[in-house]
């Protein structure tokens, strides 16, 4: 399963990079504006700004969806445009993603859901038994194991979400607007396991309009507005 943090080396090698990315759809206004970015492996970093800022396209960038107009996007040294299709597939299972609506598979338990993501990658029955009690302990719901989606409360829907997000053990976690639909105590849990995720060594790219949120993680803040990174912070700050 996922590893610790294992010395400073790593911990300052570039994962994502934006080099002068620009991108338009349709003849329109830049949804990214020269956009330069890098993200080192481990970092926790949370993405903010209002809506139309560029947080949903950069999001999609680092996922291989979209494609610059103008720059590139590497993750590691892979520039994503470059990539054959083959290996796009590999790019995209490296990156573990969480949604505000949880996305749950209704008719699966809560382990089915979580041992489905590593069926689709190839995993075999071992590995799914051992790995998927592995990631319920890691969030906590190991007495939910069989239960329905429809019989948890949110937080704990977005407690398998993340578990089904990171049981592959991905290289990079996006949280987009992961607490969006949930009250603050839930909120607190799911932050709260997110840096757990994040401590045990994988990078977290965070996208949220909750300034409660990013008082709570700290660390490093993009600031976006009109699909600029207008400032980039190390302490903490929600400042718009």
């Amino acid at each position: 399963m996922t590893k610790a943090k294992s010395d400073d080396t790593q911990n300052t090698e570039t994962i994502i990079k934006f080099k002068d990315v620009t991108k338009f759809y349709n003849g329109g206004p830049a949804a990214l504006d020269s956009v330069n970015i890098d993200i080192n492996h481990g970092e926790f970093v949370s993405v903010v700004g209002h809506s139309g800022a560029g947080k949903s396209t950069l999001l999609k960038m680092i996922l291989a969806e979209l494609y610059p107009s103008e720059g590139a996007v590497y993750l590691r040294k892979d520039d994503t445009q470059n990539l054959s299709k083959k290996d796009l597939i590999r790019l995209r299972r490296s990156i573990g993603v969480i949604f505000q609506d949880f996305r749950l598979i209704d008719s699966k338990t809560v382990y089915e859901n979580i041992a489905f993501a590593l069926e689709v990658a190839g995993m075999s029955n071992d590995e799914i038994e051992s790995d998927v009690p592995h990631v319920l302990g890691l969030v906590d719901l190991h007495d939910k194991a069989e239960h329905f989606p429809k019989e948890l409360s949110g937080g704990e829907q977005q407690r398998v979400a993340i578990a089904r997000a990171i049981v592959t053990q991905p290289d990079v976690l996006i949280a987009d607007e992961p607490t969006g639909n949930l009250d603050p105590i839930n909120t607190y849990e799911v932050v709260q396991i997110l840096k757990k995720i994040n401590d045990l060594g994988t990078t977290v790219v965070l996208t949220t309009h909750n300034k409660g949120v990013i008082d709570s993680v700290g660390g490093r803040v993009l600031t976006m507005d009109s699909g600029r990174v207008i400032r980039d912070d190390n302490g903490g700050q929600y400042v718009l």
